[in-house]
């Protein structure tokens, strides 16, 4: 199992991704148990989905964006966001879209390729959790929040510039 951190802590990770090729008759095996589907088999299967008695979260791959889901977003308790690789930067402009364009005020996790480097830029970006990969040390990885003091620029975190600061 990844590892599941969040700007403070490591933490129990109460969800399961679930990978594309499995069907909808896993639901019926797991009963109870939270689950991170992909966003094409959310589609597919929304139908069965609503019957389920655990908690249904999507994940969105870098090259599909938050806007395939905005009638149903608010009602997800989470959204993850897919780095298939580390140099793959597509999720962080979703995560701020899902912020800023679309008022999302629930849970955003990184999942996939995601190592510290990343950690303090995605938390920037409107990321609450990171699922890091299995090489990388959870509590290191908390010392990447703190990084930096202050940006320049705007951000979900801190939205007015520097230089509108001084």
């Amino acid at each position: 199992m990844q590892k599941l951190i969040n700007t403070n802590a490591v933490m129990d990770n109460p969800w399961t991704v679930m990978k594309a090729s499995t069907g909808p008759e896993i639901l019926q095996a797991v009963p109870g148990k939270n689950f991170i589907v992909p966003l094409q088999f959310w589609k597919l299967y929304q139908e069965e989905l609503n019957d389920y008695d655990g908690a249904i979260a999507v994940w969105i791959d870098s090259d599909e964006t938050p806007g395939q889901i905005t009638d149903e977003l608010h009602s997800l308790p989470l959204i993850a966001l897919n780095f298939p690789v580390f140099s793959d930067g597509r999720s962080y402009t979703n995560a701020r879209e899902l912020r800023q364009k679309f008022a999302y005020t629930g849970e955003i996790r990184a999942i996939g390729d995601v190592l510290r480097d990343q950690l303090y830029y995605m938390a920037q970006c409107g990321f609450d959790s990171f699922e890091i990969r299995h090489d990388q040390d959870a509590e290191l990885c908390l010392d990447a929040f703190k990084d930096f003091k202050t940006g320049y620029q705007s951000t979900i975190t801190e939205p007015t510039p520097l230089f509108r600061r001084r």
